[in-house]
């Protein structure tokens, strides 16, 4: 019974691992929209952009300061930032282990955006103001 059931774990981790995500339509790389919506439309990452611009580095630091999402979800969208090349992430070889992430010169170009994104929330707050 326990090889039984190690052996239907290991076929539906393998099963798993092939089929975890993939991408049903590709990505239009002739629309400038929408490549950049695939890099920063996640719901964190316009903010850890910016968190990250305004000097929190740490993993626990950037939790601190969007404490409305999960640590699980900031860590998933650190590592989406991380492969498309728009943050770095350091690990120093300290005891306990030390994790930074700082922005790449790709990442520091999304900053107009996320700031222009800023200043138009804050334009129109109050029309907003009712509804959400």
């Amino acid at each position: 019974m326990l090889i039984f059931s190690y052996l239907l774990l290991l076929l539906c981790l393998n099963w798993k691992d092939k089929i975890m995500y993939e991408r049903k339509i590709p990505i239009n790389l002739d629309c400038g929209i929408e490549i950049t919506m695939n890099i920063i439309g996640g719901k964190w990452k316009p903010w850890l952009i910016n968190r990250i611009n305004d000097g929190y580095h740490r993993p626990m630091e950037l939790q601190r300061v969007i404490p409305i999402a999960s640590k699980r979800v900031l860590t998933q969208q650190l590592n989406e930032l991380e492969k498309m090349g728009v943050v770095s992430k350091i690990i120093h070889p300290v005891v306990p282990m030390k994790v930074e992430y700082f922005l790449t010169e790709l990442g520091e170009s999304l900053l107009p955006i996320i700031s222009l994104m800023c200043e138009w929330g804050n334009q129109h707050r109050e029309l907003y103001k009712d509804i959400f």
